[in-house]
């Protein structure tokens, strides 16, 4: 039986409503896929509703669905929050959104730090990868993702996080392996430096707000890829669950 396609809709989805997808989606479903009238889709939000439906009517810049069953995916307490500061290499930041998202984060938190390389966001073209990571995974949570603020703004909004950890390289400051701080089915938060690192003071700032410090291994990793070794830890380390 052939898979039933699945697209984002960023709107309201309700049983039973026709809802009217974006131009570039209708493009696809029309140009790419060949779909028609009465050809099934999957519908998600990416806040964990799931709507089953069909085509009501298909054109090139134009698509109708009407919704015929709706359901909601709960989201698992157990989540991931990676907080990080992006590089100034715009291909390197993308992956990382999408590999994270693929992953199942549930935050990815911009940060500002002193040796941050990285001053503002593509929102409108990084917003596209998160929807189009979940729909490739099979997921239906987008992650949650923000403009670039300070690190201590940061610190204080996820203090609630039951497992808090910072990553860094600095020699000789205390650290120990990601592998025994990071306990299962615990909700954590994980700081990713610049590729210069978080300074001491930083550091400092965060273990007074009760973070520890970890360390990713004896290589020393690039920002995103140690923002993904975190991510695929902390998932295969809660798989099934």
């Amino acid at each position: 039986m052939a898979q039933i396609p699945g697209f984002f809709y960023d709107g309201t989805l309700s049983a039973h409503s026709v809802v009217t997808l974006d131009g570039d989606t209708a493009k696809h479903i029309w140009q790419v896929l060949r779909m028609e009238a009465d050809d099934k889709v999957i519908l998600t939000d990416g806040k964990g509703r799931i709507a089953e439906g069909s085509i009501h009517s298909a054109e090139r810049h134009k698509c109708n669905v009407t919704i015929e069953k709706l359901s909601v995916l709960p989201r698992r307490e157990n989540v991931l929050h990676l907080g990080i500061c992006f590089t100034k290499n715009n291909s390197r930041n993308e992956w990382l959104l999408e590999k994270a998202t693929e992953l199942g984060v549930a935050s990815i938190i911009p940060i500002a730090s002193a040796r941050s390389e990285k001053t503002y966001i593509r929102n409108e073209r990084w917003q596209k990868i998160l929807q189009s990571a979940i729909l490739q995974s099979k997921q239906y949570y987008l992650p949650d993702f923000s403009e670039i603020r300070p690190l201590h703004l940061v610190l204080k909004e996820y203090e609630a996080v039951p497992q808090k950890l910072v990553a860094h390289c600095i020699e000789n400051a205390p650290r120990q392996p990601l592998s025994e701080m990071l306990k299962p089915s615990r909700a954590a938060i994980i700081l990713i430096g610049p590729e210069g690192d978080f300074t001491q003071d930083e550091v400092n700032l965060c273990t007074e707000h009760g973070y520890k410090a970890v360390s990713m291994g004896r290589q020393r990793l690039r920002t995103e890829t140690a923002a993904i070794t975190a991510a695929a830890y902390f998932n295969v380390m809660n798989d099934g669950e």
